[in-house]
């Protein structure tokens, strides 16, 4: 019987499976873009899959439905080979509402947010992620609050209907006062929204820090790879007392605070000079 047919059957059916997999291989960028593919999925199918549970066990929109999303996307820490070392969790042990601020650097903050995230706390979106399909159907659910950024209202009468939900719902607050994700090394000049609603409502501002992600995921150079990433909540800055005329003074304050801790934990602390730079509204 002659085998060669079926042999080279065979090997070509086997080389059209290994192909994509030498490709992704000889290619960082197809590498880089199918890892960032395979995240973007995991959250459709995650958050579709996470809905009918929040649905069913908290009966709709609920804060206490972030309990079950947290501890969903904190398993997909393992799907990537990342590593978290938290300091200072006992910061967020405070009675009432209070307002989160951290840095923001790119779509893995998400995993590194539910990392820590602390008991009855939101996010504030864009207005836009509520279209997102099913993530934006489980942030929804979450009671993440929504808010338009293309609001034509100054920051301060914007965060005005976020601290009335935050007081009545009694519930923390997660703030990106960078207002964007931002890979550069350094931190963004903060907007002032988050400090004009910790004034306003007069409760303290919780900062915390995540180290840069630079030395594991790079999209200028196609890198995803697996890494460690450190996370410290500082201590709370109270707001007791302070009026509109101290949300510069708070802004900076917490800026500093923040790039400081930034750079120590990303191991560059020769980096900090002087003053912060012109803060944006």
């Amino acid at each position: 019987m002659d085998w060669g047919g079926p042999l080279w059957g065979a090997a070509a059916v086997g080389l059209m499976l290994l192909a994509p997999l030498l490709l992704l291989e000889l290619s960082p960028a197809l590498k880089f873009r199918a890892k960032v593919g395979l995240y973007c999925v995991l959250c459709l199918l995650a958050s579709a899959l996470t809905a009918p549970v929040c649905l069913l066990w908290n009966r709709g929109r609920t804060v206490h439905n972030m309990r079950i999303i947290k501890n969903v996307v904190r398993s997909f820490k393992y799907l990537y080979g990342l590593r978290f070392e938290v300091k200072g969790l006992k910061h967020f042990e405070i009675e009432g509402p209070c307002v989160i601020v951290s840095n923001h650097q790119s779509i893995l903050d998400m995993m590194g947010l539910m990392e820590v995230l602390p008991d009855r706390c939101v996010q504030i979106g864009k207005r836009e992620l509520l279209y997102f399909g099913s993530v934006g159907l489980i942030m929804y659910l979450g009671g993440v609050i929504f808010i338009n950024r293309k609001s034509t209202s100054n920051a301060k009468s914007v965060m005005s209907g976020v601290g009335q939900a935050m007081m009545s719902d009694n519930v923390k607050v997660w703030i990106y006062p960078e207002g964007t994700r931002n890979g550069n090394g350094d931190l963004l000049p903060f907007k002032k929204g988050a400090f004009h609603l910790a004034i306003q409502t007069q409760v303290p501002v919780i900062p915390v820090v995540y180290s840069s992600f630079s030395s594991f995921y790079n999209p200028a150079k196609n890198l995803f790879a697996s890494g460690k990433i450190q996370v410290e909540v500082l201590p709370p800055v109270p707001t007791t007392g302070l009026t509109a005329a101290d949300v510069g003074d708070l802004t900076d304050r917490c800026y500093a605070t923040m790039r400081e801790t930034f750079f120590r934990l990303s191991g560059r602390t020769g980096e900090v000079n002087g003053a912060p730079p012109t803060l944006a509204e």
